[in-house]
């Protein structure tokens, strides 16, 4: 899954998981002509008898609004089904033609579609590619004048970068963690460093940087692998239907978002120091799905995500991050990919992962910068509901129906996990994608947990009687009451689930209770208000929150307390 680009003349015999880049001159070289294009080949699984293949093409010439890609084999490739383009063979000669919803292809846009084949003998890598028949000359890896600087060493990732794996304890978190009574119980759990704003990249109010994490990291390491995981979150109008999580940068600030943020995280993490840990990177959480749900005529629509999905900079913000850290040989990214209660009902659920296949092809981007993708990150959503399914009915009426899953497909996260990692593939990812689910605050146990399913009077009482999941509306998502500590971090602990983990460090607020004045660019959301009677993304209920939270990020003590008392798995 990682991108790698191996020289395609040098390199002829092609095992899974190798790639080939063909890319033409370097427009700055002495009498070298502009670069008309780049094409990265890449085979993502290989057997005895046939192999799957992605293909991602970069324009950097006219803009076009029809293409086609021509290459030919040296072996006895034939292509026999393909997606996201037309691919049609004649001989060795192959040709993949743009289908009618993705012919647009910008100058230095880039476009991704991927086939299946059969071979025998050696699957050979092509030797040349053309778009629209203009050659994408080929990097032979001589480093002449027509072959560009090489992007460094991209070596073959891990399928999953949790599996044998230590996690990283965050010093920080566990030093607050064990200050509180109880809280030597889970102290020493791995939990993600946030870096929500510029000034977290060096370190805020003395405390780490990335650079002291990552040093510290290593130390933790051992002889043994170990992840790290960083949330990525700092996106021009960052998070549109929330004002607690608003942050630092304006809906226009793209270019500082590029070059004051993601380009310094990048360069501390492609020094060759930290090569040896493993970085997950969650990038940008409620950002894409809001373009989704939150924009245009539906009733949830706010002014501020239809500025964003105007200009762009959510999928341009998360692309160029991609690409950028994708680029890092240790970086394994996963996408943000919301909830079931966000994402799950049949208007959000295929347009989502749509929208995120747009981001992950954006700026330079390719499906191959992405590893996986987290649900549930900073969330409530119960993991498993194990006393009522989405296929039962009450008295005629199927849970459905119930006022509290309100149609919804999914009423767990590991199933909603599940199904959209393959809706994700059908998209267009990779079919080796992994998925994370943050099981921090999810657990809700205590004396309210209840011990089976709830009574058959009606649908919603048989629901209502039985969930986990005790928030007063799935919509809800700010300090809320009862929640407690979930799953422990684990690797992989059910089926295309690469671990659970604990992104959001318990004890960390989502948003303050009251309007309280900072430099953080965190705003004041009514979501965090005990007293607010809702809006349209609750269904109009209370918002269950705790009273007195402070600012989000900043630690909480009661909502920790809440969290220990209330865990599912109890704490010993």
């Amino acid at each position: 899954m990682s991108r790698t680009r191996t020289p395609m003349i040098a390199a002829l015999a092609l095992v899974a998981g190798a790639s080939g880049t063909a890319l033409a001159a370097d427009p700055d070289a002495v009498g070298i002509a502009a670069v008309p294009c780049t094409v990265d080949y890449k085979v993502q699984n290989q057997w005895d008898t046939g192999f799957t293949a992605a293909v991602t093409v970069t324009n950097q010439g006219a803009a076009k609004s029809n293409w086609s890609v021509k290459w030919s084999y040296a072996g006895n490739q034939k292509v026999t089904n393909g997606w996201n383009a037309k691919i049609s063979q004649s001989g060795a000669a192959v040709t993949a033609a743009n289908e009618s919803y993705n012919g647009t292809l910008s100058t230095g846009g880039s476009v991704s579609f991927g086939f299946q084949a059969s071979y025998s003998g050696t699957n050979a890598l092509p030797a040349t590619f053309t778009l629209d028949g203009v050659t994408c000359n080929v990097d032979d890896g001589s480093g002449g004048p027509t072959d560009p600087p090489d992007p460094g060493p991209t070596g073959p990732k891990v399928d999953n970068p949790y599996s044998g794996a230590k996690v990283y304890v965050n010093p920080e978190w566990s030093a607050k963690a064990a200050a509180e009574p109880g809280g030597s119980r889970i102290a020493n759990q791995p939990t993600g460093v946030w870096l929500d704003r510029i000034a977290a990249i060096n370190g805020v109010n003395g405390g780490m940087g990335l650079r002291a994490h990552l040093d510290e990291a290593l130390r933790q390491k051992g002889s043994g692998d170990l992840v790290v995981q960083l949330v990525i979150y700092n996106l021009p109008g960052r998070d549109c239907a929330a004002l607690a999580s608003n942050g630092e940068l304006g809906p226009t600030e793209i270019d500082k978002y590029k070059t004051q943020y993601i380009d310094p995280i990048a360069a501390i993490l492609a020094d060759p120091k930290y090569a040896s840990l493993r970085i997950v990177t969650t990038i940008e959480i409620d950002s894409l799905p809001n373009l989704v749900t939150n924009t245009g005529s539906r009733p949830t629509a706010t002014p501020q995500c239809d500025t964003m999905l105007a200009n762009g900079n959510y999928v341009k913000g998360v692309g160029y991050a991609l690409n950028k850290l994708g680029d890092v040989a240790n970086v394994y990214n996963y996408i943000d990919a919301g909830h079931h209660g966000w994402i799950g009902w049949d208007d959000n659920f295929a347009a989502s992962a749509t929208v995120m296949k747009q981001a992950a092809t954006a700026e330079g981007a390719t499906v191959n910068d992405v590893h996986g993708f987290i649900a549930n990150t900073a969330n409530y959503s119960a993991l498993k509901e194990n006393n009522f399914t989405i296929n039962d009915s009450v008295g005629g009426k199927s849970v459905r129906e119930s006022q509290w899953v309100d149609w919804n497909r999914y009423v767990d996260e590991l199933s909603f996990a599940q199904a959209f990692r393959q809706q994700l593939v059908t998209t267009g990812f990779n079919s080796g994608i992994g998925m994370l689910i943050d099981t921090s605050r999810n657990g809700w146990g205590g004396s309210a947990r209840p011990t089976g399913p709830g009574a058959t009077t009606d649908v919603d009482t048989y629901v209502n009687g039985g969930r986990y999941d005790r928030r007063i509306h799935v919509g809800n998502w700010c300090n809320q009451s009862g929640a407690g500590l979930g799953e422990r971090p684990q690797a992989n602990p059910a089926a295309g689930i690469d671990a659970y983990v604990w992104m959001k460090p318990p004890g960390e607020s989502d948003g303050s209770s009251t309007a309280i004045p900072n430099d953080e660019g965190k705003g004041f959301d009514r979501m965090c208000d005990p007293t607010y009677t809702g809006n349209p993304r609750n269904g109009n209920n209370m918002s269950g929150a705790l009273p007195n939270a402070p600012l989000s990020g900043h630690w909480f003590s009661a909502q920790f307390q809440q969290l220990m008392q209330n865990a599912y798995p109890p704490l010993s």
